[in-house]
């Protein structure tokens, strides 16, 4: 059996620039750092010749094209399987989809790995990344924008330029271990318990920018921005002045769209405020999922949010990206 993992993702400043509407415009900026959460894809060759999948579901077919789903559709149009068409693939994942985690993004980076090592047809993970990236934009057309990708294929804690003409750059943020560690315990993370497709949140965005609207490339030019501020706060390790910073950063964010932030949950937020966090937001492109938190004071925020029934997600921060662990 050959297993891979591709770890989830948390963005940290400049969210919603990497979406192909605004960076082939303006140029995309953000931070974001893969998590030791994960997506898991396992292959074996079963006795029997079909392509057998199984995820949230189960599907038994006989060519690529009559498989239902989307993503490992187009990922098995791309690498045609051999022996002929003799291949099963099982996924699954530590968080639920449709949590702002960039779970779609690490499901596509985890099964492209996956396939390229059993056929052996080896390729750098950027590349794969890049890959990943022409699947979900260019071949299903989803309103997505390519951090989650990137961050799930690469790891680690990184900053992301995505240029006019599609490339995009990254390199890991040059913080201090010790800065890194005071950042990760001062992180807390809760599920609001609702799920969303993020393509549907971000369609209202992606089509404002494609229009040119002056308000949304307004209000995205201040994300990026707050981005380049976020970078410098984090290199100097200065968590208190982030924390405040990330909520400014989700107060930016929610002017986008009124599907962004449902009531109850700001609700929420605003509690948390005043019970240990400095600032927050939700994370990915809004709408339920995970609220992500800058905790000045832990034991008094873990506190409130248990009181609201919300339950906590640990986590650590991740450094491998996607990567065969048998």
């Amino acid at each position: 059996m050959l297993l891979v993992r591709s770890p989830l993702r948390i963005s940290l400043g400049g969210g919603g620039t990497d979406l192909p509407s605004y960076y082939r415009k303006k140029g995309g900026y953000l931070i974001a750092s893969s998590i030791n959460k994960y997506v898991y894809t396992s292959i074996i060759k079963p006795f029997k010749s079909g392509i057998y999948l199984k995820y949230s579901d189960y599907e038994s077919v006989k060519k690529p094209l009559d498989v239902k789903h989307k993503l490992m559709r187009e990922i098995l149009l791309i690498y045609e399987p051999k022996d002929p068409y003799q291949i099963e693939i099982t996924t699954l994942a530590d968080v639920p989809a449709g949590t702002g985690l960039g779970s779609s993004g690490a499901f596509t980076v985890s099964v492209i790995k996956a396939i390229q090592m059993y056929y052996s047809k080896l390729s750098t993970n950027e590349l794969i990344a890049q890959e990943a990236c022409h699947i979900e934009i260019e071949r299903l057309r989803e309103s997505v924008g390519k951090q989650d990708q990137y961050s799930s294929a690469i790891g680690g804690l990184n900053e992301y330029i995505f240029n006019k003409d599609d490339s995009v750059e990254f390199k890991r943020l040059p913080i201090s271990p010790s800065s890194i560690e005071s950042l990760e315990d001062s992180l807390l993370m809760f599920f609001t318990g609702y799920t969303r497709n993020a393509s549907d949140i971000l369609e209202s965005q992606n089509n404002l920018s494609l229009s040119s609207d002056k308000t949304m490339i307004s209000n995205l030019d201040s994300i990026k921005e707050m981005g380049l501020i976020a970078r410098n706060l984090l290199i100097k390790g200065d968590i208190q002045q982030y924390g405040l910073l990330m909520h400014d950063h989700w107060m930016q964010k929610v002017k986008r769209s009124p599907n962004i932030c449902p009531n109850n949950i700001m609700k929420i937020y605003n509690e948390a405020l005043d019970n240990g966090a400095i600032g927050g937001k939700l994370v990915g492109a809004g709408g339920g999922g995970f609220l992500l938190f800058v905790a000045k004071d832990r034991k008094q925020l873990r506190a409130k949010m248990q009181s609201f029934g919300l339950q906590e997600l640990r986590f650590n921060f991740d450094h491998m990206g996607v990567q065969v662990i048998h």
